[in-house]
């Protein structure tokens, strides 16, 4: 028997895929609790419309953070600090401190989540930092660090 699977199935397979089973393994435990339908023209149908919606929603996701990118690559973000007279910073810029300078760059929220940073940033200088963006795009940004005049 051919269902479109509704819920991913363990050893079976994922959502809106449609396997052959037995058929008392569908009608006793899959149909019943909601993890299958038969798979009929409409259903069939049904999965076709769904699996198109899902690619249209995640193009438009990669555009908007291709888009993104693209905007952060040109912007650079500066950062006024403390620093000693070797340039070393008396604190530190963190992912999250970039996190809500793209923010208010963008005029949006942005995740700290979204930034590569391995070590907080505690030299003046320039620096790239790698983004890692939503619909798996990356991009890097700008990152300048000067000292505060005295």
């Amino acid at each position: 028997m051919q269902v479109v699977l509704k819920h991913d199935v363990k050893g079976l397979g994922k959502a809106n895929e449609v396997k052959s089973v037995s058929e008392g393994y569908a009608r006793n435990f899959l149909i019943p609790r909601g993890l299958a339908i038969p798979a009929t023209k409409e259903s069939l149908e049904m999965v076709a419309r769904e699996q198109q919606h899902v690619t249209t929603i995640a193009a438009q996701q990669r555009a908007r953070a291709e888009a993104m990118a693209a905007r952060l690559k040109d912007k650079p973000l500066l950062f006024k600090v403390k620093a000693g007279e070797t340039g070393r910073m008396y604190g530190s810029i963190t992912a999250k401190d970039i996190a809500e300078a793209i923010g208010k760059a963008l005029g949006a929220e942005f995740d700290k989540r979204m930034v590569e940073l391995e070590h907080p940033i505690r030299q003046t200088g320039v620096h790239l930092v790698e983004l890692k963006l939503p619909a798996n795009v990356t991009g890097q940004v700008q990152v300048v660090v000067e000292a505060e005049d005295q």
